[in-house]
């Protein structure tokens, strides 16, 4: 037996002793300065950690802390990018956050990569989830301050703020419209877990963009089952919730304006004929007899011009469950030249009546509904290289597409339209640790 055999274990138990006896006096001091100073933190800390107790090293809230931090700025789009970032945090962050402090060097350590990776691959997704959601509905209803991103002071507008600030002046949104939701899947198609791809839904804000709630599912098949787990936690009565052709079901209609005391936005396609032959035959005529309940719109932008026609019929609950109104929505689309190349036209149903939606108010809510593909999948994609991630262990697709969440909703709570600039704007750590109090 070598000298040395037992000197090991002898000295890692002594710097156990002297962590235990750090953080025990820490506990009686009531040193705890982030359990006000920091909403975000304070939902973390609700997140089971999934570790066992023993040989627990690094608390769960410093990894999800740096994750939710290192998320934020530009380039750490992998796990690998996040341990880096992290790396450089200040010891006086560290030690707020409670990290693990080396006794020999009385520095204040941060986790390894393969920590990072160990704990995200077994997180309660749900749970993680309900944190950061959470926290943003404490940011909108004013538990929380918003969070606030460092810019410089002569700064341009960024060119997505313009074109808000025209479109408000060219396209005004009617008056006496509901807060409305919209609903739907996305697959990460870089994932492959021993279950198969990951496949999300979440829903979220027409206006602003932000995450309400996300849960995931097997694959876009199952989208209708999760919706009542999904919607359950959240308060959207009063609200209109608008879904795709997948979601339309009696089901979920009666969910929808029964027990969430809400309002419903369907799409009628192939999977409820009757209906859509009903909505069909309430809306055959002419322009001219349609000419007081019908809504035309025109947009020009991005290469392309749209005109947006659509017409609106009353029905009752006959056709659907809860339903008061049909619509046809016809969209022509063509080049900057004017010329219509394309024609699309979708039947639709809602539980709004006329008093509640005109078909300028419907015409709006149909258009906001792409609100989900373009402020967040398409976001995901493009700005966080999400189907470019190969994370493929246990629930770490899920705690990287959550935290990119979180990412989005810290940007445009704090205003910013353009999130790749936000997050190029954070180039500081202090000013990174800054956004949510820390």
């Amino acid at each position: 037996m070598s000298s040395s055999s037992l000197i090991d274990p002898v000295v890692g138990h002594l710097a156990d002793l002297a962590l235990w006896e750090a953080e025990l006096a820490a506990d009686r001091d009531g040193v705890d300065p982030l359990s006000v100073a920091s909403p975000l933190v304070q939902r973390l800390r609700q997140v089971p950690d999934p570790r066992r107790l023993r040989g627990l090293r690094h608390p769960l809230l410093v990894v999800l802390v740096l994750t939710a931090c290192a998320t934020l700025v530009a380039g750490n789009d992998c796990v690998t990018a996040i341990r880096q970032w992290a790396a450089r945090t200040p010891q006086d962050v560290l030690h707020r956050l409670g990290a693990r402090r080396n006794p020999l060097t009385g520095r204040y350590l941060v986790p390894s990569e393969r920590t990072f990776r160990r704990v995200l691959a077994g997180l309660d997704g749900d749970a993680l989830d309900a944190a950061t959601c959470g926290y943003a509905a404490d940011v909108v209803r004013g538990d929380a301050p918003p969070p606030v991103i460092a810019a410089t002071a002569d700064e341009p507008a960024e060119r997505e703020q313009r074109r808000a600030a025209v479109r408000a002046v060219t396209h005004p949104a009617p008056a006496g419209l509901l807060p409305a939701v919209a609903i739907d899947g996305k697959l990460l198609h870089g994932t492959r877990t021993e279950a198969g791809q990951v496949f999300l839904v979440a829903a979220v804000t027409h206006e602003r963009g932000v995450i309400l709630g996300q849960r995931q599912v097997g694959d876009k098949r199952g989208e209708t089952t999760v919706i009542p787990d999904l919607l359950a936690p959240l308060d959207v009565a009063g609200m209109l919730l608008t879904l795709d052709a997948l979601h339309t079901t009696k089901q979920t209609a009666r969910l929808i304006t029964g027990p969430l005391n809400a309002h419903y936005l369907l799409i009628l396609k192939g999977n409820q004929p009757l209906a859509l032959q009903a909505a069909q035959a309430l809306l055959s005529g002419t322009d001219t007899e349609f000419a007081d309940r019908t809504s035309v719109t025109d947009d020009r932008g991005h290469g392309r011009t749209e005109r947006r026609t659509l017409r609106v019929a009353l029905c009752h609950d006959t056709v659907f469950p809860g339903a008061r109104q049909v619509f046809r929505l016809r969209r022509d689309t063509g080049g900057l030249d004017g010329v219509r190349t394309s024609k699309e036209i979708i039947h639709g149903i809602v539980s709004l009546d006329a008093e509640q939606a005109t078909p300028a108010h419907l015409n709006h809510y149909a258009r906001g509904h792409w609100t989900v593909e373009d402020r967040l999948h398409r976001t995901r994609d493009v700005t966080f290289h999400e189907d470019d991630s190969q994370l493929r262990t246990g629930t770490a697709p899920r705690a990287a597409a959550t935290f990119r969440n979180l990412a989005l909703n810290t940007f445009r709570l704090a205003g910013r339209a353009n999130i790749a600039h936000a997050r190029r704007d954070l180039h500081d750590r202090t000013d990174t640790f800054a956004v949510y109090g820390i």
